[in-house]
């Protein structure tokens, strides 16, 4: 590390006392909070659309996934092979209030949803003046791609996994039952669809990082990637109903992101190695 930079890096620090910190993170998390009240309130706002258009469009015939698919079949001519229609059930609720507590709760996540780009951009905010200017330079354009991960994860599990997973759930009977789950149960699995396939896309961010800190390699991730196929497989199944068509439709962009993680990692180490990012003897304990 230059000298000049170590002491502007340390003077930058001093410059800053814990409570100074303390204060700046308040100010970060309050920002973060009113963008998720703001976006929330005008979801909350907007209940026909949220609940009709939105949250059950996956129930529908003309739902874009189902439109979409007998499009491709027709363009393919294969006639109605692909032109699939979702299970049809009713919606109930067994409890006083429930309507308005399931409009709180999605208002709330879709505020968090909405709100996701600017909640990262105060946390690099927050952390971008303890950072060296290398390092800055290193990380450039991080909340651009990982709000893009995000919402690229959110609209794979509401495109893709939601309506399938929903269909083949609500078809999923025995003789003499007639399936009809309550609102809150519904919501419960649209939310299961979208934020944690929205977390799980962030993957190879999260091994970049690791890899600039030295504590993965290219190595590694290519010599486990087997472990890592079970892991995938575990928790695909975690966050998906238990049926084999949702979990092999979650887990194959998992395993593709594998890949381009270590696609990832394999050019950091290059940059470590050529004294970037530090020294190339952490990388071979890596390895």
């Amino acid at each position: 590390m230059p000298l000049d930079q170590l002491h502007e890096h340390e003077a930058v620090k001093a410059e800053m006392s814990f409570f100074d910190h303390i204060n700046e993170l308040r100010r970060h998390l309050m920002r973060s909070v009113a963008a998720i009240a703001v976006v929330g309130t005008v979801a909350f706002l907007n209940k026909d659309f949220i609940f009709d258009d939105l949250l059950f469009g996956p129930r529908k015939p003309d739902f874009f996934t189902y439109r979409a698919l007998c499009s491709i079949s027709h363009t393919l001519g294969m006639g109605e092979a692909f032109c699939l229609q979702p299970t049809k059930f009713t919606l109930m609720t067994r409890e006083l209030g429930e309507v308005l507590m399931q409009h709180l709760s999605v208002a709330f996540w879709l505020g968090v949803i909405g709100a996701f780009p600017y909640i990262l951009y105060q946390f690099w905010k927050f952390i971008q003046p303890g950072l060296l200017e290398t390092e800055q330079k290193a990380v450039r354009g991080i909340v651009f791609i990982c709000s893009l991960l995000f919402l690229t994860g959110v609209m794979f599990g509401y495109y893709i996994i939601a309506p399938f997973s929903i269909s083949f759930l609500a078809g999923y009977t025995l003789e003499g039952l007639n399936v009809a789950p309550t609102l809150d149960s519904y919501v419960s699995y649209m939310t299961m669809f979208t934020l944690p396939i929205g977390m799980v896309f962030e993957m190879p961010i999260i091994f970049y990082f690791l890899a600039k800190i030295g504590l993965v390699g290219k190595k590694f991730l290519q010599d486990y990637r087997r472990h890592a196929v079970v892991i995938i497989l575990i928790l695909a199944a975690v966050i998906t109903p238990p049926d084999v068509a949702s979990q092999m439709i979650v887990m194959t962009p998992l395993l593709l992101l594998y890949e381009v993680s270590i696609i990832v990692v394999g050019r950091v180490q290059k940059r470590r190695e050529k004294g970037l990012y530090g020294s190339s003897k952490e990388i071979e304990n890596v390895d």
